[in-house]
């Protein structure tokens, strides 16, 4: 199974799920679809947008174990 880490690329996380997306939007990233975005690692999405990285980490690996 794919563990999420603050150093993957937007674009790969929302490949490993989709149903990640509306986590990100969640948590205060509204600009995921934005091509730019795309290419940010999560950590750098995160500095941005003022969220706390190694939490938003461990929230989206939650819900991908939640579906194993």
């Amino acid at each position: 199974m794919t563990q999420i880490t603050k150093d993957m690329i937007i674009a790969d996380i929302i490949q490993v799920d989709a149903n990640l997306v509306p986590i990100l939007m969640n948590s205060g990233m509204h600009c995921i679809g934005c091509p730019s975005a795309q290419g940010e690692s999560l950590e750098e999405a995160a500095m941005v947008h003022g969220i706390d990285v190694d939490q938003l980490v461990d929230v989206l690996n939650e819900y991908l174990n939640t579906k194993n």
